[in-house]
């Protein structure tokens, strides 16, 4: 996993719960690379899911909880790190059709070995979209707070819902209405 998911992670950690639980969630991890991360890295999957999970118990919040949360702050920090790519897209529907033709082929070029999830598209009308996200990582709730905040960046709003096609998480059916 890039480094940069770590770096975003730990600083969000940091802005809700403080330098302190940031500490605790590492120490507790007991891992590899010591919490030291840099954004052009990769690290052990294994890494995130031991921080996510101490998190949890740190602050008493589930997990699934954590790593939406994480969706809609890593959309802001990506947002601001890579401007154009936002700055192409005039609609959320619009980001989100073309996640896997135009915004996975701009993080290849900058991180060539990311592992990313893959999103099908199953139909798309001018206000809703249905995909289907797959990924060894079943992380489908980061993927939901990011098409969240997708929409909250464009000052619009849609109902989002998700149906487990395999139940760890790995294949995840996305349909998306937009409000208005």
């Amino acid at each position: 996993m890039k480094g940069i998911v770590f770096t975003e992670f730990l600083e969000m950690v940091e802005s809700k719960f403080g330098l302190e639980t940031v500490d605790n969630i590492i120490e507790s991890a007991a891992l590899p690379s010591e919490g030291v991360y840099t954004a052009v890295g990769t690290y052990d999957f294994n890494e995130m899911v031991g921080l996510i999970t101490n998190l949890s118990a740190e602050v008493g919040t589930p997990v699934d909880d954590l790593i939406y949360a994480f969706g809609l702050y890593l959309f802001d920090s990506l947002g601001r790190a890579h401007p154009e790519v936002i700055q192409s897209y005039n609609a959320p529907l619009g980001l989100l059709y073309s996640i896997e033709d135009h915004i996975h082929v701009h993080v290849k070029k900058l991180y060539p070995d990311a592992e990313l999830p893959t999103f099908k598209i199953l139909e798309k009308t001018d206000s809703s979209i249905s995909m289907v996200y797959s990924s060894s990582r079943g992380l489908y709730r980061l993927a939901h707070g990011l098409m969240e905040r997708a929409f909250q960046h464009f000052n619009g709003s849609a109902d989002i819902s998700f149906e487990l096609l395999k139940e760890d998480g790995t294949e995840v059916k996305f349909d998306i209405v937009q409000h208005g």
